[in-house]
């Protein structure tokens, strides 16, 4: 027979099948509000089916049962590609029909049931279907598949029968002809009475892995079980649910009028739909159905679910003859198969949504889905059709709306408008049940209008959901909507303050209460005369205390983080303005610090006299602008902390410095420490400022001091004697106005005014010092000599003993006797200085012969230098025949040659290019000229020619050690440069 070739339905929105997954359900988008949400289509077969059995869909594998035994298998990815298998047993006539299969999530299982109690696996591997030997005589009516992961076995699975059995087995094919299938299989429960176990399902439970959920049915009762399954090692293949069923209390069961009709449906798979799954149970008086919940994972779990679950009359639908004769379930609807009439009920409102009779020749057998790709099916004994769902969820926003389920509502909302719209009706519901912190929240979301959500709130006097509403206001415009977040921030910050202070005056309220509440003499505090006992309990008052003050501790918090996002949005002459109003010190300090407002927090502490907190303000910023501007005033009152601040900031011009260091020095009470010292010394010291400014303001400062000792001033001016920054006029006047002598002196000597000097010190009768000063002119004896006759003349006039005087005057060698008859009294006794006279004479003697010894000795030395002169005359060097030259190696007699002491020899030609090569170019011009001069004169050397090239032997005179730093070999010649390579 033809294979048959199925033909995917083309997608609602115009685009080729190909497009998509086959059988894929389409998703909504916005244009798809005037497409249905279920449409019906025909798949098309190039063949004539006939008395098929059942059909089975699942992760895109179509199995068809053809009642006489054949199996058609389609993947739906590659339609094009179709298996037909045979059923061994099925062949001959009269040994039975196919009554159902049953296929796992994966599509990779399927069991196969008959009407004569044989049953087949068929692995979606192979091609031949092999029969279950230990299943024989069990009708199967319902199949749980294991939730693991999916494989090449089965693993455990339960298996409801007919009779009322359920029995877990574990199937893993194989290839060897003879081997079972079945590894094991165990009856595990029965029903009560035997009735047909005509639905099973079983499901893992988040977080415990040894935990089950079971749900069967039988006839009018729904089973729920909650309970513990064996696990075994791996590669131990025993039952698991062998006590699953043995404890009572994991059963919880609802029950309805017996019926034959039953028939349990769970709702597809699928990761992006955030909610429980839902089930669905046919039975006689409707279709029972509700949420899979998760949790509690305990036996309680079944009855939260039957709590919440409705039941669906039959009666609700259109009337008809015929009862509902399957169902199967979509995320949010339920497919009802009735003759051949197929109908959608919406599950949260019960809503018909689609209702479709197909032709009447077609007698409807059931419905199944596909419950991995979320595709539906229906299917006749000749016919298959395709129920495509378009855009399922687009209309359950208004659902959940209608229901006030509003988080569902949002989630499901897709378009801006329907979630504003949701959005909406949240904020307003929540208003009419007085949650107006949620309210806010929400509605600061919503396109609701602004001053209608303010104004509702401000009349409620809900002031912390009006900050919050403003908040969520302003995270919802656009950095470019300068002014309007501007505004709302402003507003915010408004709003804060005066909750601030309501808090904080409720707090100050009670305080006041406790402290005046009167109390009766003689009479206790409790109640009619009644003390409290040790064990009463504490009064409410306290409690509500504490309540306040963390409340405003949490504004606060929520304050401070509110300016730290919005700083930017914040017009700062406004926020001054409205935070200075309300008078909150702190939230103002708090806001100028986190816009980095150094000067405004100064200024502040400035005017408070807050001179540590505003020193503390200055030490976190680096900016030397602000630090220039408040110098003066924070070093007059806080000196010393205020310059440790300088010292820690590098970056700080001291030039910039000067004025505020000049107002704190004229303020500087006698006898303390001037702090500005200490700072001009660590800019000139450690940051080695060479600024005029800087070294002159020391200078002043330690010249106007009130002290007389000029230590301080003295070992600067040493320090500094070599490399004076400052300005030596300047010195000089300033320690001439305050009478500083010594520094007066040492600038005088370090001017070169010795004269001055030594002046100033013998005038203030300092002749120690005068006479240190008149010995530093060293190189300058005449000067020094002067300079020792000035304190001469201050010695001998002031001492009274000539004697003594004669003895300090010892100290400077250049005096002589002579030179201080002039400052002796006219009358003097001549003993008081005889020996000196004597001493004079003496020495002049002995010069004089030292004088008539060095002339002899000149004599000798001018006649020795005659006779040498007269001995070169005479002078002669032999030449060897074979001699060459030095420098070309040509024999030397060839021509004019020039002979040294040291007995190196030279061409006369060679020599004079040679000196002119190596000699300066001033030199080369002069042999240039003088060899012109002697070719024009007939080729005689001159004498000034012949002095310049035969001054000094160029291989052992000073022309050789001047060329010391030359190359050996001429990097020209290549050749002789590569035999010096190593």
């Amino acid at each position: 027979m033809d294979f048959p070739v199925y033909t995917p339905s083309s997608s609602s929105n115009g685009t080729p099948a190909t497009a998509r997954p086959p059988t894929a359900a389409l998703s909504g988008v916005d244009g798809d509000a005037d497409v249905p949400i279920f449409s019906i289509e025909r798949v098309q077969l190039q063949f004539q089916i006939s008395s098929l059995a059942a059909m089975a869909v699942s992760n895109n594998i179509l199995y068809l049962a053809v009642a006489s035994g054949r199996i058609l298998r389609i993947d739906l990815n590659n339609p094009q590609d179709i298996e037909d298998i045979e059923l061994p047993k099925l062949k001959a006539p009269g040994t039975g029909n196919v009554r159902n299969i049953f296929l796992d999530r994966t599509g990779s299982h399927l069991l196969i049931t008959t009407t004569t109690a044989e049953n087949f696996y068929l692995n979606l591997r192979t091609s031949r279907a092999k029969q279950l030997s230990r299943m024989k005589g069990n009708i199967i009516t319902s199949v749980a598949w294991n939730p693991t992961e999916p494989s090449s076995s089965t693993k455990e699975i339960l298996v409801g029968t007919a009779d009322g059995k359920v029995i877990e087995t574990y199937i893993e094919p194989s290839d060897e002809f003879f081997k079972r299938e079945e590894r094991f299989s165990k009856l595990v429960w029965r029903t009560p009475g035997g009735v047909a176990v005509d639905g099973l399902y079983v499901e893992l439970l988040p977080g415990k892995p040894d935990m089950r959920r079971l749900i069967a049915t039988t006839g009018g009762r729904l089973w729920h079980w909650v309970s513990k399954i064996v696990r075994h090692a791996p590669g131990d293949y025993s039952p698991t649910f062998t006590k699953f069923f043995d404890d009572e209390e994991a059963a919880v069961h609802i029950d309805f009028a017996p019926s034959a009709r039953s028939l349990l449906s769970i709702s597809p798979e699928n990761e992006s739909f955030m909610d429980d799954r839902s089930f669905a149970w046919l039975n006689q008086s409707g279709i029972y159905y509700g949420k899979l919940y998760t949790a509690p994972t305990t036996p309680d779990l079944g009855t939260v679910i039957f709590q919440d679950s409705k039941l669906y009359a039959e009666s609700n639908l259109p009337s008809s003859s015929t009862s509902i004769s399957c169902i199967t379930l979509t995320r949010y609807h339920a497919l009802i198969l009735r003759d051949n009439q197929i109908l959608a009920v919406n599950l949260l409102d019960s809503s018909i949504v689609f209702d479709e009779r197909l032709p009447y020749s077609d007698k409807f057998l059931g419905l199944t889905s596909d419950v991995k790709n979320s595709t539906y099916w229906a299917y006749s004994s000749d016919s298959i059709y395709e129920i495509t769902v378009t855009n399922e969820d687009r209309d359950i926003w208004r659902i959940y709306l209608s229901q006030s389920r509003f988080d569902e509502a949002q989630r499901l909302a897709k378009t801006p408008r329907e979630r504003d719209a949701v959005a909406v009706a949240n904020g307003e519901f929540l208003l009419e049940n007085e949650s107006y912190l949620e309210a806010a929240n929400i509605l600061g979301k919503s396109s609701k209008p602004f001053e209608s959500v303010a104004i509702q709130l401000m009349e409620k006097k809900k002031p912390d959901a009006l900050r919050r509403y403003l908040i969520v206001k302003l995270g919802g415009y656009k950095p470019s909507h300068m002014m309007q977040r501007t505004m709302l921030a402003s507003w915010i910050v408004e709003v804060f303050m005066e909750k601030l202070n309501s808090l904080e005056d409720s707090m100050a309220t009670r305080e006041s209460e406790k402290t005046t509440e009167p109390e009766e003499k003689g009479k206790p505090n409790g109640l009619n005369g009644e003390t409290n006992g040790p064990f009463d309990k504490p009064k409410k008052k306290h409690a509500t205390e504490n309540g306040v003050s963390a409340d405003i501790t949490k504004i606060k918090e929520e304050f401070q983080e509110f300016v730290t996002r919005h700083k930017n949005d914040l017009d700062r002459k406004t926020t001054y303005d409205i935070i200075s109003s309300h008078g909150r010190q702190e939230e103002l300090l708090y806001y100028a610090n986190s816009v980095n407002d150094y000067s405004f927090v100064l200024s502040y502490w400035v005017r408070l006299e807050k001179w540590s907190e505003a020193l503390t303000v200055l030490r976190k910023q680096n900016e030397p602008d602000i630090y220039y501007k408040y110098s003066t005033v924070l070093l007059v009152n806080c000196p010393k902390e205020t310059i440790d601040t300088w010292m820690r900031m590098p970056e700080l011009q001291p030039r910039k410095l000067i004025p505020a260091i000049l107002s704190y020095s004229l303020t500087v009470p006698s006898g303390d420490q001037n702090q500005a010292i200490r700072y001009l010394l660590y800019a000139i010291n450690s940051l080695k400022s060479s600024d005029a400014a800087v070294h002159n303001t020391l200078i002043s400062i330690y010249a106007s001091d009130k002290s007389k000792d000029e230590t301080a001033l003295l070992e600067y001016l040493q320090f500094h004697d070599i490399e004076r920054c400052y300005d030596t006029d300047f010195a000089l006047r300033l320690c001439i106005k305050h009478e500083r002598v010594q520094s007066c002196i040492f600038i005088y000597s370090s001017m070169g005014l010795y004269e001055e000097a030594v002046d100033l010190a013998l005038q203030h009768d300092n002749v120690e010092l005068a006479s240190v000063v008149a010995d530093r002119p060293g190189d300058n004896a005449s000067l020094r000599k002067k300079l020792w006759l000035r304190v001469a003349q201050k010695v001998i006039n002031k001492e009274h003993g000539i004697k003594s005087a004669i003895e300090f005057l010892k100290r400077c060698e250049l005096l002589k006797i002579e030179d201080l008859l002039p400052f002796f009294p006219d009358f003097v006794v001549i003993d008081d200085f005889k020996d000196e006279i004597c001493a004079a004479l003496e020495e002049y003697s002995r010069n004089i012969d030292q004088l008539r010894k060095e002339m002899d000795e000149s004599a000798k030395t001018s006649e020795t230098i005659r006779a040498d002169i007269n001995s070169l005359s005479t002078r002669f060097a032999i030449v060897e025949p074979g001699e060459r030259c030095f420098i070309c190696s040509f024999p030397l007699l060839s021509r004019q040659f020039y002979v040294f002491p040291c007995q190196h020899s030279f061409h006369g030609d060679c020599l004079i290019n040679k000196v002119a090569e190596i000699s300066n170019p001033r030199v080369r011009r002069k042999i240039t000229q003088l060899q012109l001069e002697a070719q024009k004169s007939g080729g005689a050397i001159s004498d000034e020619l012949d002095a310049l090239v035969a001054a000094e032997c160029i291989l052992c005179g000073p022309y050789m050690i001047n060329s010391i730093d030359e190359q050996f070999v001429d990097e020209k010649d290549k050749e002789l440069a590569a035999e010096w390579d190593l």
